[in-house]
């Protein structure tokens, strides 16, 4: 069984920061791919960006330059440095991995995390 917990939303006033983190806990062999998505109300899951463990980032057009992914490999870690936050940027944020789980047989499965609130108002 594999789990991932996210921590880290809220509220806060346009212009402002977050870091959301997420870890991932189980019977892990390995995690490849970790990122983030989310999703507005009315609108459908988006990727925001997305880590590989060698390394290999993705952004969306709309966060390049104001958000960072990053990700602690030892730890199955991985956080999203949220700066100048917008109102467009308040959303559902949820924490996605790849990973391939403990024993046989030797595959990888999808999960995610509960999804955190991320609010931008003033």
């Amino acid at each position: 069984q594999v789990q991932l917990v996210e921590f880290g939303g809220g509220l806060v006033q346009p212009g402002g920061s977050l870091r959301l983190s997420c870890a991932a806990s189980g019977s892990i062999a390995s995690v490849r791919t970790m990122a983030w998505y989310r999703q507005a109300p009315g609108k459908g899951r988006e990727l925001v960006a997305s880590t590989t463990n060698g390394g290999g980032t993705v952004y969306a057009d709309s966060v390049k330059g104001r958000f960072t992914i990053s990700r602690d490999n030892a730890k199955n870690t991985v956080h999203l440095q949220m700066n100048t936050l917008k109102p467009e940027d308040t959303a559902v944020y949820y924490c996605y991995a790849l990973v391939r789980p403990q024993g046989p047989p030797i595959n990888t499965n999808n999960y995610w995390g509960q999804g955190t609130q991320v609010t931008v108002s003033s």
